[in-house]
């Protein structure tokens, strides 16, 4: 007579987190119950409460483990290339998720989901990325898109590519934002040349350069419009134009 296999814990365990979120959505989890029920989904079958608290024990929250490189979680105890890559994929997901959302959406009304998405992409990326969001003539968002990695210097940013990606767009105005990867969000001097070498760019194509962004450790970005920034550049430009 066959025995009856005694009842997974594991499971069971599980099963209660599924249930919290399906009853109560993602505030009723912590963000170690979080990241377990994200494991699971790379090895179903094992226990992962540990290996979800080492996590948040090596990178301090939820976000900076999103953020890891796979490479990276790898590093952790118990953290294997399928559990790094379920990670990963849920972060990538998301990125795309909140990109795409963003389509078709004015962008002075969205102000709040625009600064989701970068600080979502770009706050905690180890090195520099220059990204654009291309609007329509009624600042309805077209799109966004990284267009540069790395050490941002004047000379890293070419104005004639960035007109011709905004021309390929068919935008009539654009938004361009980067990060500090130290954390912080003061403009540099470089950073307002070059903000002001693209707006007289764009102003001889007819096109508005309304801001740029900087992603820091704050939980907004920091506005060279709302700082007053855009409009001293417009009129150290206009004698030019």
């Amino acid at each position: 007579m066959a025995k009856n296999n005694p009842p997974n814990k594991t499971e069971g365990h599980r099963k209660r987190l599924r249930d919290k979120f399906a009853n109560r959505g993602i505030d009723a989890l912590n963000d170690d119950e979080v990241l377990e029920l994200l494991l699971t989904l790379g090895t179903p079958r094992r226990d992962c409460k540990d290996s979800a608290r080492l996590l948040l024990k090596q990178f301090g929250d939820l976000a900076a483990v999103l953020e890891a490189t796979p490479f990276e979680l790898r590093q952790v105890q118990g953290i294997g290339p399928q559990n790094s890559f379920s990670i990963h994929f849920i972060q990538s997901v998301a990125r795309r998720y909140l990109g795409q959302r963003l389509q078709h959406k004015n962008y002075l009304r969205s102000s709040r989901e625009v600064a989701d998405f970068l600080i979502h992409s770009m706050r905690d990326l180890k090195k520099e990325v220059f990204q654009a969001i291309f609007l329509d003539a009624s600042f309805g968002i077209i799109d966004t898109k990284i267009l540069f990695e790395g050490t941002l210097a004047v000379n890293t940013i070419y104005p004639r590519e960035f007109i011709r990606m905004i021309f390929d767009h068919h935008a009539a105005a654009v938004v361009i934002a980067h990060n500090h990867p130290s954390g912080s969000q003061q403009p540099s001097a470089a950073d307002r040349k070059l903000t002001r070498n693209l707006y007289l760019a764009c102003a001889i194509m007819e096109v508005q350069l309304l801001d740029h962004l900087i992603i820091g450790a704050d939980d907004r970005p920091f506005s060279f419009a709302d700082h007053g920034i855009m409009e001293e550049i417009k009129q150290e430009c206009l004698p030019l134009l």
